[in-house]
Protein backbone atom coordinates (compact mmCIF):
# COMPACT_ATOMS: atom_id res chain seq x y z
CA UNK A 1 0.00 0.00 0.00
CA UNK A 2 1.36 3.38 -1.04
CA UNK A 3 1.86 6.00 1.68
CA UNK A 4 0.50 9.55 1.12
CA UNK A 5 2.22 12.91 1.43
CA UNK A 6 1.35 16.57 0.77
CA UNK A 7 3.00 19.21 -1.43
CA UNK A 8 2.40 22.98 -1.09
CA UNK A 9 4.17 25.62 -3.17
CA UNK A 10 4.79 28.31 -2.05
CA UNK A 11 4.32 28.32 1.74
CA UNK A 12 6.21 31.41 2.84
CA UNK A 13 3.20 33.74 3.24
CA UNK A 14 -0.47 34.32 2.53
CA UNK A 15 -2.73 31.40 1.69
CA UNK A 16 0.15 28.94 1.30
CA UNK A 17 1.51 29.75 4.75
CA UNK A 18 -1.92 29.41 6.38
CA UNK A 19 -2.68 26.23 4.43
CA UNK A 20 0.55 24.55 5.52
CA UNK A 21 -0.14 25.34 9.17
CA UNK A 22 -3.73 24.13 8.79
CA UNK A 23 -2.70 20.81 7.25
CA UNK A 24 -0.05 20.26 9.92
CA UNK A 25 -2.79 20.58 12.53
CA UNK A 26 -5.53 18.60 10.82
CA UNK A 27 -3.62 15.72 9.19
CA UNK A 28 -0.85 13.35 10.21
CA UNK A 29 0.77 13.33 6.76
CA UNK A 30 4.31 14.48 5.96
CA UNK A 31 4.35 17.82 4.13
CA UNK A 32 6.84 19.14 1.61
CA UNK A 33 6.54 22.93 1.44
CA UNK A 34 8.54 25.51 -0.50
CA UNK A 35 9.91 29.00 -0.05
CA UNK A 36 11.34 31.25 -2.73
CA UNK A 37 14.37 32.44 -0.80
CA UNK A 38 14.67 31.37 2.84
CA UNK A 39 13.44 27.85 3.69
CA UNK A 40 14.77 27.87 7.26
CA UNK A 41 12.98 31.11 8.17
CA UNK A 42 9.81 29.85 6.51
CA UNK A 43 9.91 26.64 8.51
CA UNK A 44 10.46 28.58 11.73
CA UNK A 45 7.47 30.78 10.90
CA UNK A 46 5.27 27.78 10.09
CA UNK A 47 6.05 26.15 13.44
CA UNK A 48 5.81 29.33 15.50
CA UNK A 49 3.31 29.48 18.39
CA UNK A 50 2.53 25.76 18.15
CA UNK A 51 2.52 23.54 21.20
CA UNK A 52 3.15 20.60 18.84
CA UNK A 53 6.13 22.16 17.06
CA UNK A 54 8.35 19.14 17.64
CA UNK A 55 5.89 16.74 16.02
CA UNK A 56 5.18 19.16 13.18
CA UNK A 57 8.88 19.75 12.57
CA UNK A 58 9.47 16.04 12.05
CA UNK A 59 6.72 15.98 9.40
CA UNK A 60 7.60 19.24 7.65
CA UNK A 61 10.30 19.76 5.03
CA UNK A 62 10.75 23.20 3.45
CA UNK A 63 12.79 23.48 0.24
CA UNK A 64 13.85 26.45 -1.84
CA UNK A 65 11.77 26.86 -5.02
CA UNK A 66 11.50 29.88 -7.30
CA UNK A 67 8.79 29.03 -9.83
CA UNK A 68 10.44 31.33 -12.39
CA UNK A 69 13.61 29.22 -12.21
CA UNK A 70 13.00 25.65 -13.37
CA UNK A 71 16.32 24.43 -11.98
CA UNK A 72 15.09 25.03 -8.43
CA UNK A 73 11.96 23.01 -9.14
CA UNK A 74 14.05 20.19 -10.59
CA UNK A 75 16.28 20.14 -7.52
CA UNK A 76 13.27 20.12 -5.18
CA UNK A 77 11.60 17.26 -7.06
CA UNK A 78 14.81 15.24 -6.82
CA UNK A 79 14.79 15.76 -3.06
CA UNK A 80 11.12 14.75 -2.96
CA UNK A 81 12.01 11.50 -4.74
CA UNK A 82 14.52 10.77 -1.97
CA UNK A 83 12.06 11.58 0.80
CA UNK A 84 9.08 9.84 -0.80
CA UNK A 85 10.19 7.03 -3.15
CA UNK A 86 7.51 6.34 -5.73
CA UNK A 87 7.63 2.62 -5.06
CA UNK A 88 6.35 3.21 -1.52
CA UNK A 89 4.75 6.67 -1.53
CA UNK A 90 2.40 8.84 -3.58
CA UNK A 91 1.50 12.52 -3.61
CA UNK A 92 -2.03 12.71 -2.24
CA UNK A 93 -2.63 16.46 -2.05
CA UNK A 94 -0.70 18.84 -4.29
CA UNK A 95 -1.24 22.61 -4.15
CA UNK A 96 0.28 24.88 -6.82
CA UNK A 97 -0.54 28.37 -5.59
CA UNK A 98 2.02 30.91 -6.85
CA UNK A 99 0.51 34.24 -7.81
CA UNK A 100 1.15 37.94 -8.40
CA UNK A 101 -1.17 40.75 -9.48
CA UNK A 102 -0.53 43.86 -11.56
CA UNK A 103 -4.04 45.33 -12.10
CA UNK A 104 -4.76 47.23 -15.30
CA UNK A 105 -8.06 49.02 -15.93
CA UNK A 106 -7.34 49.70 -19.60
CA UNK A 107 -5.02 48.31 -22.29
CA UNK A 108 -2.92 51.48 -21.99
CA UNK A 109 -1.95 50.47 -18.45
CA UNK A 110 -0.51 47.11 -19.48
CA UNK A 111 3.27 47.19 -19.12
CA UNK A 112 5.34 44.55 -20.92
CA UNK A 113 7.61 43.65 -18.01
CA UNK A 114 4.74 43.40 -15.51
CA UNK A 115 2.63 41.32 -17.88
CA UNK A 116 5.56 39.02 -18.61
CA UNK A 117 6.24 38.58 -14.89
CA UNK A 118 2.56 37.76 -14.34
CA UNK A 119 2.66 35.05 -17.00
CA UNK A 120 5.91 33.60 -15.66
CA UNK A 121 4.64 33.31 -12.09
CA UNK A 122 0.92 32.63 -12.59
CA UNK A 123 1.05 30.38 -15.65
CA UNK A 124 4.52 28.91 -16.16
CA UNK A 125 4.90 28.50 -12.39
CA UNK A 126 2.02 26.01 -11.99
CA UNK A 127 2.92 24.40 -15.32
CA UNK A 128 6.46 23.63 -14.17
CA UNK A 129 5.20 22.41 -10.79
CA UNK A 130 2.85 20.03 -12.61
CA UNK A 131 5.73 18.90 -14.83
CA UNK A 132 8.06 18.01 -11.97
CA UNK A 133 5.69 17.06 -9.15
CA UNK A 134 2.73 15.65 -11.07
CA UNK A 135 4.72 12.46 -11.60
CA UNK A 136 4.43 11.76 -7.86
CA UNK A 137 0.64 11.41 -8.15
CA UNK A 138 -0.56 7.79 -8.04
CA UNK A 139 -1.04 5.70 -11.15
CA UNK A 140 -3.93 3.41 -11.98
CA UNK A 141 -2.11 0.46 -10.44
CA UNK A 142 -1.25 2.25 -7.18
CA UNK A 143 -2.94 0.88 -4.07
CA UNK A 144 -3.67 3.91 -1.91
CA UNK A 145 -3.31 3.78 1.85
CA UNK A 146 -4.71 6.55 4.05
CA UNK A 147 -3.99 6.86 7.79
CA UNK A 148 -6.66 7.17 10.42
CA UNK A 149 -6.73 10.90 11.07
CA UNK A 150 -6.98 12.37 14.55
CA UNK A 151 -7.06 16.00 15.65
CA UNK A 152 -4.19 17.32 17.74
CA UNK A 153 -5.69 18.33 21.12
CA UNK A 154 -2.74 20.62 21.81
CA UNK A 155 -3.57 22.97 18.97
CA UNK A 156 -7.18 23.95 19.48
CA UNK A 157 -8.79 20.54 19.02
CA UNK A 158 -9.52 21.16 15.36
CA UNK A 159 -11.39 18.41 13.60
CA UNK A 160 -9.26 16.09 11.52
CA UNK A 161 -9.47 16.72 7.80
CA UNK A 162 -11.40 14.07 5.89
CA UNK A 163 -8.87 13.09 3.26
CA UNK A 164 -10.23 12.14 -0.17
CA UNK A 165 -9.99 8.55 -1.36
CA UNK A 166 -8.28 9.80 -4.52
CA UNK A 167 -5.32 12.15 -4.87
CA UNK A 168 -6.06 15.76 -5.85
CA UNK A 169 -3.83 18.27 -7.60
CA UNK A 170 -5.04 21.86 -7.11
CA UNK A 171 -4.08 24.94 -9.07
CA UNK A 172 -5.02 28.25 -7.48
CA UNK A 173 -7.18 30.22 -9.89
CA UNK A 174 -9.58 33.19 -9.55
CA UNK A 175 -13.11 33.98 -10.63
CA UNK A 176 -11.77 36.72 -12.91
CA UNK A 177 -10.21 33.94 -14.99
CA UNK A 178 -13.69 32.87 -16.06
CA UNK A 179 -14.44 34.03 -19.61
CA UNK A 180 -18.15 33.35 -19.21
CA UNK A 181 -18.33 35.30 -15.95
CA UNK A 182 -16.36 38.33 -17.21
CA UNK A 183 -18.80 41.21 -16.67
CA UNK A 184 -16.49 44.07 -15.70
CA UNK A 185 -13.39 43.70 -17.88
CA UNK A 186 -10.02 45.07 -16.83
CA UNK A 187 -7.18 43.24 -15.08
CA UNK A 188 -5.84 42.17 -18.46
CA UNK A 189 -2.69 40.27 -17.56
CA UNK A 190 -4.01 38.76 -14.31
CA UNK A 191 -7.32 37.76 -15.88
CA UNK A 192 -5.55 36.17 -18.85
CA UNK A 193 -3.15 34.32 -16.56
CA UNK A 194 -5.96 32.78 -14.54
CA UNK A 195 -7.85 31.79 -17.69
CA UNK A 196 -4.68 30.01 -18.71
CA UNK A 197 -4.51 28.27 -15.31
CA UNK A 198 -8.05 26.98 -15.85
CA UNK A 199 -7.08 25.63 -19.26
CA UNK A 200 -3.92 24.02 -17.86
CA UNK A 201 -5.95 22.37 -15.11
CA UNK A 202 -8.40 20.82 -17.57
CA UNK A 203 -5.56 19.64 -19.80
CA UNK A 204 -3.63 18.16 -16.88
CA UNK A 205 -6.74 16.39 -15.62
CA UNK A 206 -7.25 14.75 -19.02
CA UNK A 207 -3.67 13.51 -18.78
CA UNK A 208 -4.33 12.16 -15.28
CA UNK A 209 -7.54 10.48 -16.45
CA UNK A 210 -5.46 8.33 -18.80
CA UNK A 211 -2.47 7.89 -16.49
CA UNK A 212 -4.11 7.56 -13.11
CA UNK A 213 -7.75 6.73 -13.76
CA UNK A 214 -9.79 7.48 -10.67
CA UNK A 215 -6.73 7.54 -8.42
CA UNK A 216 -5.88 11.18 -9.17
CA UNK A 217 -7.78 14.25 -10.35
CA UNK A 218 -6.88 17.89 -11.02
CA UNK A 219 -9.03 20.90 -10.13
CA UNK A 220 -8.72 24.69 -10.06
CA UNK A 221 -9.84 26.73 -7.07
CA UNK A 222 -11.07 30.28 -6.46
CA UNK A 223 -10.52 31.28 -2.80
CA UNK A 224 -12.45 34.54 -2.86
CA UNK A 225 -10.76 37.80 -1.86
CA UNK A 226 -8.23 37.02 0.84
CA UNK A 227 -6.50 39.57 3.07
CA UNK A 228 -2.99 39.10 1.69
CA UNK A 229 -0.41 41.40 0.12
CA UNK A 230 -1.68 40.42 -3.34
CA UNK A 231 -5.09 42.01 -2.71
CA UNK A 232 -4.04 44.78 -0.32
CA UNK A 233 -4.87 47.57 -2.76
CA UNK A 234 -8.50 46.42 -2.89
CA UNK A 235 -9.33 45.67 0.75
CA UNK A 236 -11.39 48.84 1.12
CA UNK A 237 -13.59 48.07 -1.89
CA UNK A 238 -14.59 44.55 -0.86
CA UNK A 239 -18.15 44.00 0.37
CA UNK A 240 -18.37 43.53 4.13
CA UNK A 241 -18.00 39.89 5.07
CA UNK A 242 -16.35 39.01 1.74
CA UNK A 243 -12.73 39.76 2.70
CA UNK A 244 -11.41 36.53 4.16
CA UNK A 245 -8.53 35.89 6.51
CA UNK A 246 -5.80 33.57 5.21
CA UNK A 247 -6.78 31.10 7.96
CA UNK A 248 -10.41 30.96 6.80
CA UNK A 249 -9.29 30.71 3.18
CA UNK A 250 -6.99 27.81 4.03
CA UNK A 251 -9.71 25.95 5.92
CA UNK A 252 -12.19 26.31 3.05
CA UNK A 253 -9.56 25.39 0.46
CA UNK A 254 -8.69 22.17 2.24
CA UNK A 255 -12.31 21.22 2.84
CA UNK A 256 -13.50 21.89 -0.71
CA UNK A 257 -10.53 20.22 -2.39
CA UNK A 258 -10.76 17.14 -0.21
CA UNK A 259 -14.34 16.59 -1.32
CA UNK A 260 -13.45 16.59 -5.04
CA UNK A 261 -13.63 13.17 -6.63
CA UNK A 262 -13.93 11.66 -10.08
CA UNK A 263 -17.23 13.46 -10.72
CA UNK A 264 -15.76 16.92 -10.04
CA UNK A 265 -12.46 16.57 -11.85
CA UNK A 266 -11.05 19.09 -14.33
CA UNK A 267 -13.34 21.90 -13.19
CA UNK A 268 -13.09 25.18 -11.24
CA UNK A 269 -14.52 25.41 -7.73
CA UNK A 270 -14.95 28.32 -5.34
CA UNK A 271 -14.70 28.59 -1.56
CA UNK A 272 -18.40 27.71 -1.20
CA UNK A 273 -17.84 24.46 -3.10
CA UNK A 274 -19.77 25.86 -6.09
CA UNK A 275 -18.56 25.51 -9.67
CA UNK A 276 -17.16 28.55 -11.50
CA UNK A 277 -17.89 28.65 -15.22
CA UNK A 278 -14.84 28.38 -17.52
Amino acid sequence: MSKPWIFISPSSRGIGHALTRHLLRTTTLPILATSRSDPSSTKFSLLQDSSSAQDYSSRLTVLQVDVTDESTITTASSKAAELFPQKTHHLHLGFAIPGILHPEKSPAQVEWDNALETMKVNVLGPMMLMKHFGEFLPRKSTSLSLPNQAPNPNDGEEDALNLPNNAVWTNLSARVGSIGDNRLGGWYSYRASKSAVNSLTKTFDLYLRNRSGGNAVAVAYHPGTVKTELSKEFWGSVTEGQLFSPEFAAERLAKVVCSRGDGERGRIWDWRGEEVSP
